[in-house]
C-alpha cells in the first residue's frame, strides 16, 4: 500500500505558513504535529474547530497520524453536533480557543511543543481522512468520506490547473474557513501538498485582507468568495501585487471578475464543486462560461442526469446542478436543480435573478428567495437587499429594466445584513427564518 506525504516541501527550513509576518517552517510543523498527536485521545472521530488555519492543518495531520477521521459538518450548531455525536461514537472536538462547543468533549490545542518528528509524515492512500457532509440547505446532512489519496491527488491537479505546480515561493491568503471542502482543498491542501504556504488567519473585512496580504513577502494568491470580492471592489484602496485570485461558493458575475482583473492586475479563476464530489472544474471567468474538468475527471449523462467521476473524485456521483455538456470534460453551468422558478408559465433561475439584483448600482448584497409555503394561496418571490443608499422606487425600477415583471419580488425587504455562513453561502433555513421574522414585523420597505 503506497504512502503519500502530507507535505510537499523539500527541507525543514521551507515555510509552510505565515502568522502575521512570522514564518512557520516545516521544522515547526513537525514539532507541533508531534505535540498535537500526543494530546489527542484514543478515538475514531473528531471535529476540528481550530480557527487558526495553521493549527487546523496540524490537527488534520495529527488525526491522520493517530488514524482518526476529521468530520466536516456544514455548520457547528449545537443541534447538528449533538446529532453527529449520536452517529459517531466517542466524537470529540479539537479547539484552539477561537471556537468552543458545550456539546462535545473538547481537547485544547497544546501550547507546548514536543521533540520534532524524525521524518516527514506520510499516510496510506486508502486511509479515510475526512468525512464531508452535504449542506444543510439541501436537506439533512449526509456523509461523504474522502480518502487521503484522493484529497492529495486533487491538490496536485488543482495546482496544475492554476499554474501553481513548482511555482516557487507562493503564499495563499484565504477568506474562507478550512472546515469546509473549498477551504480545505484550496487553502490548506493546495498549499501544503504542493510545497506552498498559507496565511494562518482568516481575514474577513477588506482592511484585514489587505493587511494579511501586505505581511507576506512572497507571491500572493487570494482565495475568496464573490461576497468578499464584492466588498474589496467597493473599497477605493489597492491591494499588494497578486499572482492569482481564486473564487468559489457562488456564481461570480463576469463583470465583477473583469473589474477585479483590471483593478488588481491578476487573473481571476473560479473553482466549481460540490460536497459529494469535491472540486470538479475550473475556469477563468472573463474568458467565457465554459468550465473545464480537472485532470482525470470526466462527466457523462445517464437516465438520472449528469454524473461525474474519475481522477480525484472519490466515487461516481450525480451533479446537484443543471449543466449543458459539451464533451466529457467541458460543460456550461445552467443552475441548481432546486434553482428553477416557474411563475405564470415563465421560467427563470434564482441564480440569474440574484445576478441581476447584485448588478444594480447601490446594492451591497441581496438574494431572491422562494418560500416553501405560499401566502394567501399564491407562491411569490421574496427579495432581501442590503442597499442603504438606494430607495425602494429606484431599486424596483432597476429590476423592471433587468428582469421579467413576473419575477419582481413581492415583497421586497431591506435588511442590514444577510445571514451568510463563513463560506459566504446562504442556507435555506436561515432565509426561511429571516422571511418569517420579516413577515411578523411587516418590515417591507
Amino acid at each position: 500500500m503506497s504512502a503519500i506525504p502530507f507535505l510537499g516541501h523539500r527541507d525543514g527550513c521551507a515555510v509552510v505558513a505565515w502568522r502575521g509576518d512570522r514564518p512557520l517552517r516545516v521544522s515547526d510543523f513537525l514539532s507541533d504535529l508531534a505535540a498535537v498527536a500526543a494530546a489527542l485521545p484514543d478515538r475514531g472521530f473528531l471535529v476540528n474547530l481550530c480557527a487558526d488555519r495553521y493549527r487546523f492543518a496540524v490537527g488534520l495531520a495529527a488525526a491522520l497520524l493517530r488514524e482518526q477521521v476529521s468530520l466536516l459538518p456544514p455548520a457547528h450548531t449545537p443541534e447538528l453536533l449533538r446529532l453527529l455525536k449520536t452517529r459517531y461514537a466517542g466524537l470529540y472536538a479539537l479547539c484552539d480557543g477561537g471556537v468552543q462547543t458545550e456539546v462535545l468533549e473538547t481537547v485544547d490545542y497544546p501550547s507546548t511543543v514536543a521533540a520534532p518528528a524524525s521524518t516527514m509524515p506520510a499516510f496510506p492512500s486508502s486511509q479515510d481522512a475526512v468525512i464531508a457532509f452535504t449542506s444543510g440547505s439541501t436537506g439533512e446532512p449526509t456523509p461523504h468520506p474522502k480518502s487521503w489519496g484522493r484529497l492529495a491527488l486533487g491538490a496536485v491537479h488543482e495546482a496544475q490547473c492554476l499554474g501553481l505546480s513548482g511555482a516557487g515561493s507562493i503564499a495563499l491568503v484565504g477568506t474562507v474557513p478550512p472546515q469546509h471542502m473549498y477551504g480545505l482543498e484550496s487553502t490548506v491542501l493546495l498549499a501544503l501538498h504542493n510545497g506552498l504556504a498559507f496565511h494562518a488567519a482568516r481575514p474577513f473585512y477588506p482592511a484585514d485582507i489587505r493587511i494579511a496580504l501586505e505581511l507576506i513577502p512572497e507571491q500572493r494568491v487570494l482565495v475568496t468568495t464573490p461576497v468578499h470580492l464584492r466588498a474589496l471592489l467597493a473599497e477605493e484602496s489597492s491591494l499588494p501585487q497578486l499572482r492569482l485570485i481564486l473564487c468559489a461558493t457562488a456564481p461570480l458575475p463576469a463583470e465583477m471578475a473583469a473589474e477585479a482583473e483590471a483593478r488588481y492586475s491578476a487573473p481571476v479563476h473560479e473553482i466549481f464543486g460540490f460536497t459529494e464530489a469535491g472540486m470538479v472544474a475550473t475556469r477563468r471567468t472573463t474568458q467565457g462560461p465554459r468550465w473545464h474538468a480537472l485532470p482525470g475527471v470526466r462527466l457523462w449523462r445517464d437516465r438520472a442526469g449528469v454524473r461525474v467521476g474519475g481522477g480525484h473524485v472519490q466515487s461516481d456521483v450525480g451533479f446537484t446542478d443543471l449543466v449543458e455538456l459539451e464533451d466529457a470534460h467541458t460543460f456550461v453551468l445552467q443552475g441548481r436543480n432546486t434553482d428553477l422558478v416557474n411563475i405564470a408559465g415563465k421560467r427563470s433561475s434564482l441564480a440569474y435573478l440574484n445576478q441581476q439584483l447584485l448588478a444594480i448600482e447601490g446594492v451591497e448584497d441581496g438574494v431572491f428567495f422562494l418560500p416553501d409555503e405560499p401566502r394567501g394561496g399564491i407562491t411569490r418571490l421574496i427579495a432581501f437587499v442590503v442597499a442603504p443608499r438606494l430607495s425602494r422606487e429606484a431599486l424596483m425600477s432597476a429590476l423592471r429594466w433587468r428582469i421579467d415583471p413576473a419575477f419582481l419580488p413581492r415583497p421586497l425587504y431591506y435588511v442590514d445584513a444577510l445571514p451568510r455562513a463563513a463560506t459566504g453561502k446562504l442556507a435555506r433555513e436561515a432565509l426561511t427564518q429571516l422571511a418569517q421574522a420579516a413577515y411578523k414585523r411587516g418590515a417591507s420597505a
